[in-house]
């Protein structure tokens, strides 16, 4: 199985299907991390954002699963959030670095990269908060498990394509808001909304692309790279809140201004960039491309 639902198939068991494949994918990376712990966390989490995606997309018919569910992983996934999220500090270091707009700026964006990554490998280092993290995460995918198990839909080729129909025009329709939210804003939150959302149509073109490949790979490139570059915005939104809260992390002065003027710098170029991917994506109506999903999935089925 991947990450696919088959509209020639049962619904019910496309649906569990690639439900169970994800919780059980956690499981294992969670409790075998063939690539070590913040590997591990980082693809659970990857798991985690592509089943609550399923659930909004295709679990309209049951909303007390989705609304529960929703929140169960949700809440599941920000006990793992704060470890990723000083190794994500680290990333954005390094981002920066890359980017410097001179030698100066890139020693002391360099010297601010060392302090994160003690940071981070200190986090690391205390491993118990994040083991007891990763085994209730584990108990967790075992009780979303169950209540998977007990979920049956509406069969058949109709109420199959009005369900994916509707998924995908609220998806769309939320989408357009965000974007529209983030018009004349330098707010963090309403991109990372926007972020959200765009990592929400990804995950259903990756859901649906068999329906119409080429198209739907050529919408997700877009997608993705949207994605990316609202994922190091949001990483630089974190790292100017730890400098706001906690500023003496950082050395000498001089190296706070370099790198909060590195941050303000990226991100106005991040926010630019990101946008006009955004109107290209979600250039479509809703209605008009959720009524094409609904005929693509009523012929595919």
């Amino acid at each position: 199985m991947s990450y696919h639902i088959r509209p020639s198939e049962n619904f019910t068991e496309e649906f569990k299907a690639v439900g169970v494949e994800q919780l059980k994918l956690a499981i294992t990376v969670l409790t075998e991390r063939p690539d070590g712990l913040v590997e591990a966390i980082h693809d659970a989490r990857k798991n985690f954002k592509r089943l609550r995606s399923l659930y909004r997309l295709a679990a309209a018919d049951v909303p007390a699963f989705r609304r529960t569910e929703n929140a169960r992983i949700r809440n599941m996934a920000r006990t793992l959030s704060a470890f990723r999220d000083a190794t994500a500090l680290v990333e954005v270091s390094q981002y920066l670095i890359r980017n410097a707009e001179n030698g100066e700026e890139r020693a002391a964006l360099k010297r601010i990269a060392k302090v994160l990554a003690a940071r981070s490998d200190e986090r690391a280092a205390d491993g118990k908060p994040v083991e007891e993290s990763v085994a209730a995460a584990i108990a967790t995918c075992g009780r979303a498990l169950e209540a998977l198990s007990r979920i049956t839909f509406e069969d058949g080729r109709s109420a199959g394509a009005k369900r994916i129909g509707k998924g995908w025009r609220k998806a769309l329709e939320r989408a357009a808001t965000a974007r529209a939210a983030c018009e004349n804003t330098t707010d963090a939150h309403l991109f990372h909304e926007l972020r959200k959302r765009g990592q929400d149509y990804r995950l259903y073109l990756d859901l649906l692309q068999r329906l119409w490949p080429s198209a739907m790979h050529a919408k997700r490139v877009e997608a993705t790279e949207m994605v990316d570059l609202l994922g190091h915005h949001n990483d630089l939104a974190l790292l100017a809140s730890l400098v706001n809260e906690q500023p003496h992390l950082f050395g000498k002065s001089e190296d706070l201004a370099y790198l909060l003027s590195a941050v303000i710098t990226r991100q106005e170029a991040l926010r630019e960039a990101a946008l006009k991917l955004a109107d290209s994506v979600f250039r479509d109506d809703p209605k008009a491309e959720s009524r094409k999903i609904r005929l693509l999935w009523k012929d595919a089925a």
